[in-house]
């Protein structure tokens, strides 16, 4: 194109902006006050980003959202127990992990990756296996002078930290403490909670003849009512190895998940799902040691000769006696 063409198509475009009309001064000022709202809601959109994106969770088919893995330097807060169980599940190391998440996942908050199906009862979308883990919450009965704790939420995932069972539980008693600040159960979730008698029932089904893995299991069970063989149990509050690390106490399920898996749990109100997959993963990350420890309290008796001969017999068919004829 021409220097001459360029100049003219420009004179062009000059008239035709002239021939439009100026807009009034009031449009003006709407227009202006619009683009500041769109700058400044940008800006609160780019705040809200920055100090902590929202995970959305599921309550009985409804969404509520909560924190999620945003920090306030745009980083990605530590993974989450579920996280963590991925990625040793795919054989990935922490250190890939830090990568594709940022410098923030380890060390800080935990938060699910996996939003918990709150009160979905029996899942239908997981299956348990051999390994299970258990976490209750309790609140309080009794009054100050004669306080008890009874059951008002329990919670069970599988060996790789996916939930199979979360159900709010209605106490028999009246509730003098509800604890919400640590138990993260309220009254208002006494409208979806189901009977005690239903959650025993389905979670006595949940554990036969499986290996029971949590904190302190003896006070979930005593809570539930219920009875486990003590060989098909693996309790993180009293493995050797980590009640070194109490100088030979009960250790806080908090500490182990600081100190062994890097990731902040209960910050605030507990959740029995997220302490439950804690469980599991301290159980998963140090199994040898487990069932070494295990072996020594539960060893397994070889079968001896006498044992082989009684076997033997049993298997042995025994020919039919011959049917007596009757006498005519």
């Amino acid at each position: 194109m021409e220097l001459k063409d360029l100049s003219a198509n420009w004179k062009k475009l000059q008239q035709t902006l002239k021939g439009k009309p100026d807009l009034p001064e009031s449009r003006k000022r709407k227009a202006e006050t619009h683009d500041l709202q769109g700058q400044k809601s940008t800006t609160k959109r780019q705040r809200f980003i920055r100090d902590g994106q929202t995970k959305e969770t599921v309550v009985n088919g409804k969404k509520s959202k909560k924190d999620n893995m945003i920090t306030t330097n745009g980083q990605v807060k530590n993974s989450s127990a579920s996280l963590a169980a991925w990625a040793e599940d795919n054989d990935i190391p922490a250190a890939d992990l830090t990568l594709a998440y940022g410098p923030g996942t380890r060390g800080t908050t935990a938060s699910v990756a996996t939003p918990e199906r709150i009160n979905e009862g029996l899942s239908t979308m997981a299956a348990g296996g051999k390994y299970i883990a258990i976490d209750c919450e309790m609140v309080g009965v009794g009054g100050e002078e004669n306080e008890r704790s009874v059951l008002a939420r329990a919670s069970i995932v599988n060996f790789h930290g996916e939930q199979i069972y979360d159900s709010f539980v209605k106490p028999k008693e009246y509730v003098t403490d509800w604890r919400t600040w640590v138990s993260g159960v309220a009254p208002k979730h006494m409208v979806i909670a189901r009977d005690f008698e239903t959650v025993q029932r389905d979670i006595a089904e949940l554990i036969r003849d499986r290996i029971l893995v949590g904190h302190a299991v003896h006070h979930d069970l005593d809570a539930l009512l219920l009875s486990h063989p003590k060989r098909n149990i693996r309790d993180t509050s009293r493995h050797p190895a980590f009640r070194l690390l109490s100088a030979g106490r009960t250790p806080a399920l908090k500490k182990l998940a600081k100190d062994i898996l890097g990731i902040d749990i209960q910050e605030s109100a507990h959740s029995s799902v997220e302490d439950a997959r804690v469980c599991m993963l301290l159980y998963r990350q140090n199994k040898e040691s487990f069932e070494a420890e295990h072996a020594k309290r539960w060893p397994v008796r070889p079968p001896t000769t006498n044992d082989k001969s009684d076997s033997a017999k049993k298997t042995k068919q025994k020919k039919p006696k011959p049917k007596k004829k009757k006498k005519k």
